[in-house]
């Protein structure tokens, strides 16, 4: 095994990409009650777990590092190419960055700040007139907000996985299912029969190919 470099070690980048990635979400969804905190905060430990791992401690690379190092011996597995392990163990050469799953986790990362955005910005709007919002992504599933955090966590480990967000991202799915559970519960309270209406016809995650609807969605994330 080649552990003639490190590119490990570099805390500064762990706090300044982790307040970047954590604030510029955080200008989106904007958490209000407890329910979203804890939301956002666990989406916000994904992020940090992940850069300090990319940046400033290789804990994954660590802990495989002898079987790595005999499957791969000419490899330098402190440097940060070996980082991304998708691209080591499936034998790629040259640049991991432009590899098709580092392009592909691009996607998915633009895709969820994009449904952030654009969900904020009708549930913003439907708040201010104490309303069920009715345009952009609450027409096709009651929930894009957390549509929108599970796909940057799941761009994040196309490109970078590590032991730890690998066993926490299912966690938190769970965790963002009981609580979009726990959310229409208390928006049937507040709407009734409109949230009711809204629900029949409305999924609460996968959108129903070529069907839109215009009903109102309710106070949801």
């Amino acid at each position: 095994m080649n552990n003639s470099g490190s590119d490990y070690g570099l805390w500064g980048l762990v706090v300044v990409n982790s307040l970047i990635f954590i604030g510029f979400s955080y200008s989106f969804f904007k958490p209000v009650n407890l329910r979203d905190w804890r939301s956002f905060g666990a989406y916000s430990a994904f992020i940090v777990a992940l850069f300090a791992e990319m940046y400033g401690f290789p804990l994954t690379i660590y802990l495989l590092s002898g079987w790595l190092g005999s499957k791969f011996p000419g490899v330098n597995l402190f440097g940060h190419d070996a980082g991304h392990l998708w691209w080591l163990l499936t034998g790629q050469q040259g640049n991991p960055h432009f590899g098709a799953l580092h392009l592909l986790s691009a996607v998915f990362l633009f895709a969820g700040f994009a449904l952030l955005s654009k969900s904020w910005h009708v549930l913003y709007h439907a708040q201010r007139r104490h309303q069920l919002a009715q345009a952009g992504p609450y027409r096709h599933v009651r929930h894009p907000q957390y549509i929108g955090f599970v796909a940057i966590m799941f761009g994040f480990l196309l490109q970078w996985p590590t032991l730890l967000t690998l066993a926490m991202f299912p966690v938190l799915v769970l965790m963002y299912v009981r609580l979009a559970i726990s959310e229409e519960r208390d928006s049937e309270k507040a709407f009734g029969q409109a949230w009711r209406d809204y629900a029949e016809v409305t999924p609460r995650f996968i959108p129903r190919r070529g069907r839109r609807n215009g009903t109102r969605a309710a106070h949801t994330h």
